[in-house]
C-alpha cells in the first residue's frame, strides 16, 4: 500500500493534512491553514521537497525522543513528524517519506 495524504478540517474551520505511512501511522503533519487551497499547496510542497536530503531537519524533543521537520526551499517548516522511539525509527520514517511522498494520493475528509 502506498502513502496517503489525509486532508481534514477541525471544528475551528482550519485545514490540516497528515502524510500516512503504508502501515497506517502518521509520518508528517502540517500546521493549520485557513484555506483549503493553502493546505493543498502545503501538500504540493511536501511532494516537491521530500526527495531532497537537505530539506530534513533532525531534532530531539525535550525528553530526548527524535523527530524531524521537513522544510521548503525557503526554510519554512512544511511538515513535522511525530516523536519516535529511537533514531533508527526516525531514519526509517524519513526514508519512507523520501520514497513515497511525491506519488501519494490525497484522501479529502473535509
Amino acid at each position: 500500500m502506498a502513502l496517503t495524504f489525509e486532508l481534514t478540517k477541525n471544528e475551528k474551520g482550519e485545514f490540516y493534512f497528515k502524510l500516512l505511512a503504508s502501515a497506517g501511522g502518521t509520518l508528517l503533519r502540517s500546521e493549520g491553514y485557513n484555506a483549503k487551497a493553502s493546505a493543498n499547496n502545503g501538500i504540493e510542497s511536501i511532494r516537491k521537497n521530500a526527495g531532497e536530503d537537505g530539506r530534513y531537519e533532525l531534532k530531539d524533543a525535550s525528553d530526548g525522543r527524535p523527530f524531524f521537520n521537513l522544510k521548503a526551499s525557503n526554510g519554512q517548516v512544511i511538515g513535522t513528524s511525530p516523536m519516535f522511539k529511537d533514531e533508527a525509527a526516525r531514519s526509517a520514517a524519513i526514508a519512507e517519506v523520501k520514497s513515497g511522498a511525491a506519488g501519494a494520493a490525497v484522501s479529502d475528509k473535509t
